[in-house]
């Protein structure tokens, strides 16, 4: 898989402002800034995105993603 199928693959699941990917084919590492991940914690943001690659990674087209994963304000404050 590429960046911009595994981009689309979350962005068809969960409503993001930002999304940055950067791997290697099989293995990703992704930055996710959605408002749906306000009053949710680590494990609970993880679930939502991983709920909308669960497909591509049970036929294992995508074979590692690991992510941080921020609201819009976290996002923000770390870009000061």
């Amino acid at each position: 898989m590429n960046a911009e199928a595994i981009r689309a693959l979350i962005l068809a699941g969960l409503a993001c402002e930002h999304i940055e990917l950067e791997g290697d084919g099989r293995h990703w590492f992704a930055v996710i800034v959605s408002s749906a991940f306000e009053g949710q914690n680590r494990v609970q943001r993880q679930r939502l995105v991983n709920a909308t690659v669960q497909a591509k990674m049970a036929t294992d087209e995508l074979h590692a993603l690991s992510m941080k994963t921020y609201t819009p304000a976290e996002w923000a404050e770390l870009q000061k």
